[in-house]
C-alpha cells in the first residue's frame, strides 16, 4: 500500500509540475506577444504619421505585417532578424519571424522597422503558408514624408522601411525569409 501511495504522489506531483511549467511558459509567451503587439501598434502609428500614402495603405490593403525592430549587421557576410505582428483586414491574426542572410559588400549595423502590405487575400495567404520570401529584385521604399503617391504593389506586396539607428552600407530586403505563427 505504501508503494502505491508513493507512486501516486510522484505521478500527480509530476503532472502538477508539468502543468505549472506550461502555465509559466504560456504566461511568458503571452507577455512577449503582448509587448510585440504593443510595439507594432506604436510602429504602425509612426508609419502613418510619415505619409498620407502609407496611412491610406493601412486601410486599403488586405493585410500587412509590421516588424517594429529588425536588427541587421554585417562585414562581408551579414544577417538580419526581427519579430512582427500579422494583421488581416486590420485585425491581429498572428506573428512572424524575419530572417535574412547576405553576402557581399556590406559593413556596419543598423536597426530599422519594416511594414509589408499585401494587396489581396491570396498574397497574405501565401505569406501565412510560410512559402514567402523576397527575391533579390525586391526593394523597399524608404518611408519618408515624401513618399510618392504612385508607389505600386509588386507581385502583390509593397514594403516600406524606416531606420531607427545605426549605420550600414547596404539596405536591401532581398533574401528575407519569413515564418508565420497564428495567435
Amino acid at each position: 500500500m505504501k508503494k502505491s501511495i508513493s507512486v501516486s504522489v510522484l505521478k500527480y506531483g509530476f503532472l502538477l509540475l508539468v502543468l505549472l511549467t506550461g502555465i509559466f511558459t504560456n504566461a511568458q509567451t503571452n507577455s512577449k506577444d503582448k509587448k510585440l503587439v504593443s510595439d507594432s501598434k506604436v510602429t504602425k502609428q509612426e508609419f502613418k504619421n510619415t505619409s498620407g500614402v502609407i496611412k491610406n495603405l493601412f486601410s486599403t490593403s488586405y493585410g500587412y505585417v509590421i516588424f517594429p525592430n529588425v536588427g541587421k549587421g554585417g562585414m562581408g557576410i551579414g544577417g538580419a532578424a526581427g519579430s512582427g505582428v500579422v494583421y488581416e483586414k486590420g485585425i491581429v491574426v498572428g506573428k512572424a519571424r524575419l530572417t535574412q542572410l547576405t553576402v557581399g559588400a556590406q559593413l556596419g549595423g543598423q536597426v530599422y522597422k519594416e511594414v509589408i502590405f499585401f494587396e489581396t487575400k491570396a498574397d497574405l495567404d501565401k505569406f501565412k503558408e510560410n512559402n514567402f520570401e523576397f527575391s533579390a529584385q525586391v526593394s523597399a521604399v524608404a518611408a519618408t514624408a515624401g513618399v510618392s503617391a504612385n508607389v505600386m504593389y509588386k507581385e502583390g506586396v509593397m514594403v516600406f522601411t524606416q531606420q531607427r539607428g545605426g549605420l550600414m552600407y547596404e539596405a536591401t530586403v532581398g533574401g528575407q525569409k519569413f515564418n508565420y505563427t497564428r495567435f
